[in-house]
């Protein structure tokens, strides 16, 4: 990984300003919708911090839209980001993979050209036993002359996303974020409670040894999943000639991660256990940010036969196999599931 590191950070509101005077690559718009983004994810970040002290641990005792049962702080998480974002004046609609449907600005707030869609907390069913989870987001535009922003308003390719990024509540709370222009991490200062910039440029290797999946599903994969993993897992003595590591948090915020600062790949494939709901992962609430900031870092991400960013989304909640990471080995994987499919 190469990646300048600053001596001197600075803040992320300075860091914005600056990519909004100097480069004209945002505008104040979508320079406030960020900070409020980041604003918010402190907050999280500080429930996440107080674990049991806050009363926030275990089950919520209710289902999102995915069936899925929520925990409190999934449901915490939700209404922080939707009451920070509701009434700045940046915003025409919000959609969250915990909501069934967008969220309307309220009439008596502004309205604004953009479109927030975000995971408010990816992982949360490892926060019990206090591993790392994150907050995945990402902006689209409003379409022009659309007033009351419905499902059909959200379901652009990710191609149209204008900024995406995450946040990890680890051993330190971190930011990472693009807005098309190369991926930047910041690092929250508890002390001073701001983001600093710490590294710009971040860039993923080609090549790599490392790769993260659920290795309980090996036995639902596809044939073309089976065979790379089986060709890894052959080590020196197998048709690759090097050995492989796995690593596996269960946490995509916290995997891919760890691929963006080292390298490595992330892979969620199709199996016999979701065929019938096309994938695990969300493609406008996980996937397509994740792609955005993978690319942006020099990476390829891919469904396993084509680029995700160039998925037409058909609803507000598709899910789709997720293939990211290092270049050379998502291209591989990918031409394995190719010639499978003729």
């Amino acid at each position: 990984m190469t990646a300048t590191t600053s001596s001197r950070p600075i803040s992320l509101t300075r860091f914005l300003i600056e990519e909004q005077r100097d480069k004209q690559h945002i505008n104040a718009d979508l320079r406030l919708l960020i900070e409020v983004v980041a604003r918010a994810c402190k907050r999280i970040a500080i429930s996440v911090g107080r674990g049991a002290l806050g009363g926030v641990l275990g089950s919520a005792g209710t289902e999102n839209v995915q069936g899925e049962v929520q925990k409190k702080l999934d449901v915490l998480s939700n209404e922080i980001l939707l009451e920070a974002n509701e009434w700045g004046g940046h915003l025409a609609a919000l959609a969250s993979e915990e909501m069934d449907d967008p969220h309307p600005i309220p009439h008596r707030y502004p309205k604004g050209e953009y479109l927030l869609v975000f995971d408010p907390l990816d992982g949360s069913s490892n926060i019990d036993v206090n591993i790392s989870v994150g907050t995945i987001f990402s902006v689209l535009k409003c379409p022009t002359g659309v007033k009351e922003p419905d499902e059909k308003a959200f379901l652009q390719p990710g191609t149209q996303q204008v900024a995406a990024g995450y946040a990890v509540y680890g051993s330190s709370t971190m930011l990472v974020l693009t807005l098309g222009d190369g991926v930047h991490a910041f690092t929250l200062d508890r002390e001073q409670g701001s983001f600093a910039l710490t590294q710009r440029n971040l860039h993923i290797p080609e090549d790599t040894r490392e790769f993260a999946i659920n290795m309980s599903n090996l036995r639902h994969w596809e044939a073309p999943m089976r065979r790379y993993i089986e060709e890894l897992l052959a080590g020196k003595n197998g048709p690759r000639g090097a050995d492989f590591n796995m690593r596996w948090v269960a946490s995509m915020v916290a995997d891919v991660h760890r691929i963006v600062c080292r390298g490595g790949i992330f892979v969620y494939p199709l199996d016999t256990k979701i065929k019938e709901k096309g994938g695990k992962l969300r493609l406008l609430y996980e996937a397509n940010p994740m792609a955005f900031i993978v690319e942006q870092a020099g990476g390829m991400a891919t469904d396993g036969h084509g680029r995700i960013l160039e998925i037409m989304p058909k609803s507000l909640h598709q899910r789709v196999p997720v293939f990211l990471g290092s270049k050379n080995e998502i291209e591989r994987v990918t031409r394995y599931h190719r010639e499978a499919a003729g």
